[in-house]
């Protein structure tokens, strides 16, 4: 039964076209996958179903009924839900009192809890949700605040469900809960439009996907009939590679921390706490671990933002600990921030005046280590556009109005035309699509065939696995032993972000069936 008709819907801002004469259907029950590049169109044509958006054309029609124009209202009214990628979650605040929040009249002199507490037990009970109500948003984990974000949702009756990166910071444990919970409603006779750059998830949850790609729709097809690689080859528009990743024979130490700790500036309590890492040359060491237990304290120390109160800190066998910013990029120290847009580029300033950024005063692009060559910086910028792709209009306009993946070519080609030792990579291809996923691989790849330690923080497991040579994970501001990626699999390391040890005898047989491993 067809629940939902998107029929020829078309947007656009300014001169950009949004979506074009976009047409899909979604039945009662289905899983319908919605893919595409950064700037496809996917956002923007779920915020008009949801009614934040007004469409130039077309029309929406729940239920056999259109649906008023740019009305989040009508929307939640017609059954629809959104959970967006960030939570909108009080965390001072109960789970009860997050999801009662706005479904009340201001005018109304009472608060029925009690009802609101059946409702969602009957909720929870028909979904497979369990939650306690009474437990602070603050306490929850991400897992769990993922599950209060739907049960929102569902207590305002939903019936179709949006779901934009719902699995951005899950475990792999708290995926496989998502899902069995997601396929526990649809047997309920929910419905779900899922937005995710996952393809192998897409690919075991969904039974439909529709493809955007510059704002059309290319492709419709049935969850059971493509692979990934036709999925990505759809997106993209022609066929993705393949990065390989090499096994090298290690060189001398490029970054080592040894019992490194790192105070909370407002109290004794650890950020870090007897941080022990050894990476080397042509070596990829991967860090995984749930978003906020210390990987980006971890990032802000390798980068000389913070300074550590003990332990040991060496880049390149030198003493690390008092280096400045400066000082470590002329180490060679190659940096690829987690936040592009805030910590990568500075927005107003052009595309090439950007590409200048990490060799301030050097020649040939400056005269007397303070003057700016220009002609020999753009120069430069010209032959670093052409090899890194970035794709811009002329590289005189404001690097903010690239898109994220060209901004992400444009921080790589900064920081590898300086023949790094040491990457960090933090985060490198959060929100990026396929296309630009496997030319940053391929670019951090590069980097260790050629000699560079790469030290990786990625959230995404597939990617730590894929890259890595051996993979620690982060919990509550420690940091694991180093284990070769031949004998982890996505559950194991789900083990060890949940805070879980794989020396227990409940482990040692799935690790003993990957094989033996040691510490670096």
């Amino acid at each position: 039964m067809v629940i939902l008709e998107i029929d020829k819907i078309s947007k656009s801002f300014g001169s950009v076209v949004a979506n074009k004469d976009i047409s899909l259907t979604l039945n009662q029950g289905e899983i319908l996958a919605l893919l595409g590049e950064n700037g496809a169109g996917k956002t923007t044509l779920m915020n008009i179903l949801f009614g934040q958006y007004s469409a130039d054309s077309g029309q929406i029609k729940a239920w056999g009924k259109v649906l008023p124009a740019q009305s989040t209202d009508a929307a939640l009214k017609a059954g629809i839900g959104m959970v967006h990628q960030h939570f909108t979650l009080a965390e001072n605040m109960t789970v009860l009192e997050n999801v009662m929040l706005g479904t009340q009249s201001l005018l109304s002199w009472r608060t029925d809890t009690q009802a609101a507490r059946a409702k969602i037990a009957n909720i929870c009970q028909s979904m497979n949700l369990s939650i306690d109500v009474d437990l602070y948003v603050a306490d929850l984990s991400i897992g769990e605040r993922q599950g209060v974000e739907i049960l929102k949702a569902l207590y305002r009756d939903a019936k179709i469900l949006i779901l934009d990166e719902p699995t951005a910071v899950l475990t792999p444990q708290e995926v496989e809960g998502l899902f069995e919970m997601l396929r526990s409603m649809q047997k309920s006779g929910l419905s779900v439009i899922i937005i995710s750059h996952k393809l192998d998830e897409i690919l075991a949850i969904s039974q439909n996907i529709v493809v955007l790609r510059q704002g059309q729709q290319v492709a419709q097809v049935a969850t059971a009939t493509v692979d990934r690689g036709e999925l990505a080859e759809l997106i993209v528009g022609k066929k993705v590679p393949e990065p390989i990743n090499h096994q090298l024979a290690p060189g001398e130490p490029v970054l080592h921390l040894e019992k490194v700790n790192l105070f909370k500036s407002s109290s004794e309590k650890y950020q870090l706490t007897n941080i022990n890492l050894l990476l080397r040359e042509r070596q990829i060491i991967g860090i995984a671990g749930v978003s906020g237990n210390g990987q980006r304290e971890l990032a802000a120390v390798i980068s000389g933002v913070l300074k550590i109160n003990s332990g040991k800190f060496e880049i390149l066998q030198q003493d690390a600990r008092k280096l400045s910013i400066k000082q470590l990029t002329k180490l060679q120290v190659a940096r690829i921030p987690e936040d592009r847009h805030s910590a990568g580029i500075v927005g107003d300033m052009s595309v090439w005046e950007n590409l200048m950024l990490e060799d301030l005063g050097a020649n040939p692009c400056w005269r007397s280590g303070f003057l700016i060559n220009t002609s020999a910086a753009k120069a430069r910028a010209e032959q670093l556009i052409e090899k890194f792709d970035i794709r811009c209009a002329n590289m005189n306009m404001p690097a903010k109005l690239l898109s994220g993946g060209n901004i992400q070519k444009l921080i790589l080609a900064r920081n590898f035309q300086l023949s790094p030792k040491l990457v960090l990579a933090n985060q490198p291809v959060r929100g990026l699509d396929e296309g630009a996923i496997s030319f940053v691989h391929q670019q951090l790849l590069d980097a260790k065939a050629g000699g560079s330690g790469v030290l990786l923080i990625s959230e995404d497991l597939d990617e730590l696995l894929r890259l890595s040579d051996f993979v620690q994970v982060m919990h509550d501001g420690k940091l694991s032993k180093a284990y070769p990626r031949e004998v982890l699999t996505p559950k194991l390391l789900g083990i060890l972000m949940s805070g879980g040890q794989l020396d227990s005898a409940d482990h040692a047989a799935d690790l003993a069936t990957r094989s033996q491993y040691h510490a670096v």
